[in-house]
């Protein structure tokens, strides 16, 4: 049982670049507090993954649009892992590849891809008790989320990770590039057009560089329950 159940269900948004641990984070975070976890950048990954299935072109927004509105993604939670589904396919493993990456960064780009996804994601979130995470909930998702974190680390850090998981994943890669396209993402997502990635005002700053899951995680349930209790206060 979460530590949430009697009081009001808040919608918590996680934003911050690749690497930074926004996934294992927002994972334990839901499980602490007993929300459902969505990652929105895997719902990116799994457009990406039937984009390339079909060989639809990018620049046929047409087709695009059609192909978004027409995929059903859920989410499962199994113990610490999270089941990523898309028309009832586990496509958990096919979107975590560097090839699904680089194209979820390119499809992030098109509006019409955003759009469509924006009001998937808040359909999923409305009514509160989620763990969201992203580069864009905080600022367009959820801009009136409760409570909204921003977590960062080193670039270095962040490649690191990157490698590891990649490794761990049986997929053979150089770290010197994977750290490059850290770097690309990164400078991708901050300079799109469309839902820049970027700290939103009332964000709580979070730098996971050099600390524990478990520190972090302890910290944004101290913040989620203060700010639980300074609604229950203002609402008597």
């Amino acid at each position: 049982m979460g530590e949430s159940t009697q009081a009001k269900r808040l919608t918590v948004a996680i934003d911050g670049p690749s690497g930074a641990g926004k996934s294992t984070v927002g994972r334990a975070l839901a499980r602490r507090l007993g929300y459902l976890y969505i990652d929105t950048g895997a719902m990116y990954r799994a457009v990406a993954l039937k984009v390339k299935e079909k060989a639809l072109v990018l620049g046929d927004e047409s087709k695009l649009s059609a192909l978004v509105s027409s995929l059903h993604i859920t989410f499962v939670g199994k113990g610490r892992e999270t089941t990523v589904l898309c028309n009832g396919k586990d496509v958990t493993k096919a979107i975590r590849s560097p090839e699904m990456s680089r194209l979820a960064s390119d499809i992030s780009r098109k509006k019409v891809v955003r759009e469509a996804l924006v009001r998937k994601q808040r359909e999923m979130g409305t009514g509160g008790g989620v763990v969201l995470e992203g580069r864009d909930i905080g600022t367009v998702v959820f801009p009136d989320a409760e409570i909204k974190f921003y977590l960062d680390a080193e670039t270095e850090e962040r490649g690191r990770r990157r490698f590891k998981e990649l490794v761990e994943k049986g997929v053979k890669v150089d770290f010197n590039d994977t750290l490059e396209e850290v770097r690309k993402r990164d400078h991708s997502d901050k300079n799109r057009a469309i839902s820049p990635l970027r700290k939103a005002e009332d964000a709580f700053f979070i730098d996971s560089t050099g600390r524990t899951v478990e520190e972090i995680v302890e910290e944004m349930v101290q913040r989620v329950m203060a700010r639980q209790r300074k609604d229950e206060t203002s609402h008597r």
